[in-house]
């Protein structure tokens, strides 16, 4: 089964029901799905951004967030000394480096609609 690499901003896609999710959720079929702790971090705050622009959705937002929660996603711990030096040497976030880094380390594709991090993680 392949790995793959998750980040928020796809996750977020099939979570929140976005033109992209599809697509994205395809791309994550039969795969062993990895990511960050960080992951839940930043989904809780793409959440909390929909709701600021759509409060009459606050409860179904909070509902998508939670069952996205149930997916089986195994969060993996990162060397932050790493992520730091990746971050840096590609010219991303510390945020953004956390998902090629373990991409990186597991040999794992990294499902993204970021268009930077997806160029860096190809640049590898």
């Amino acid at each position: 089964m392949p790995v793959k690499v998750v980040d928020a901003s796809a996750l977020g896609a099939i979570a929140f029901g976005e033109p992209e999710g599809e697509a994205v959720a395809a791309m994550l079929s039969d795969s062993l799905l990895v990511a960050p702790l960080l992951l839940w971090f930043e989904l809780s705050n793409i959440c909390l951004k929909k709701i600021g622009k759509q409060p009459d959705q606050k409860d179904r937002l909070l509902k998508a967030f939670q069952l996205a929660q149930r997916l089986p996603i195994e969060m993996t711990a990162v060397d932050y000394i790493q992520v730091i030096n990746l971050a840096d040497e590609k010219n991303l976030t510390t945020y953004d480096a956390n998902y090629l880094w373990i991409g990186q380390k597991l040999g794992g594709d990294l499902v993204t609609l970021d268009l930077k991090l997806r160029k860096a993680a190809k640049k590898l």
